[in-house]
């Protein structure tokens, strides 16, 4: 597959067309960022450990029955993916309360939920993507009601899947952020599952493996990732193609 032009470049990762105009390049590259953008640092592995990272976890969730745009690795920080009309909304569920919502409520950080909480945020950076609801997202055009149930449900079956997956190896899925978009007439998840997008926890110590290393300032950044990969087998040094 032979990527051709930038599509678009975000905090993150860059986009690329391809050949084919069903499909797209994913590149992860090393940046960092926080805060909306206001914190941002390059941090030396970071592209490859995510690139590898989240297609072992869409593979996981593909084996459970969830539909993703993932299709293959390409290199170290490259993946090919399906493109998707994307929906502006991110979809939260949150297992433990800390982070914002226990600003937005009072609620005690580390307070488990049960049963977990589910919200929908607007996809805006410029707006500090702002807590919407099911009745914003179907007046304002950007989901049809079967669609706002088919993310409901599959963002709940992402958190079983993987809840129990990061806790068979000592992790608290602690919360995390999914997206979804279109391609033809289905609903697939799209954009990324990393730990730039969730929070985990060791099970024994409440450590943090996740991107609030990077919030807080606590180092170890990457090295955290990677201590996630290793505890899941995910593979970071077996070349592409072998």
């Amino acid at each position: 597959m032979k990527r051709t032009r930038p599509l678009y470049s975000g905090k993150a990762k860059s986009v690329f067309l391809t050949d084919d105009p069903k499909r797209l390049v994913m590149e992860f590259r090393d940046d960092t960022s926080a805060f909306d953008g206001e914190k941002i640092e390059k941090l030396d592995r970071k592209g490859t450990v995510n690139n590898r990272f989240n297609a072992f976890i869409l593979d996981k969730l593909e084996s459970a029955g969830v539909a993703t745009h993932f299709e293959r690795l390409l290199s170290n920080a490259e993946s090919l993916v399906k493109r998707l009309e994307m929906i502006p909304v991110e979809c939260v569920i949150r297992n433990i309360a800390t982070g914002s919502l226990c600003k937005r409520y009072g609620i005690d950080d580390g307070l488990e939920l049960d049963p977990p909480t589910f919200e929908f945020f607007l996809k805006d950076d410029a707006r500090h993507d702002p807590l919407i609801n099911d009745y914003h997202i179907q007046s304002f055009g950007w989901a049809s009601p079967t669609e706002v149930e088919a993310m409901k449900s599959t963002t709940f079956r992402v958190n079983d899947v993987l809840g129990r997956l990061f806790r068979s190896k000592g992790m608290i899925l602690v919360d995390f952020k999914v997206e979804f978009g279109r391609f033809g007439d289905q609903l697939l998840l799209g954009d990324e599952f990393t730990p730039d997008g969730c929070r985990l926890w060791d099970v024994e110590t409440r450590k943090k493996l996740d991107k609030d290393r990077f919030r807080h300032g606590l180092g170890g950044v990457v090295e955290a990732y990677e201590e996630v990969a290793s505890r899941l087998g995910v593979d970071l040094e077996t070349p592409i193609g072998s």
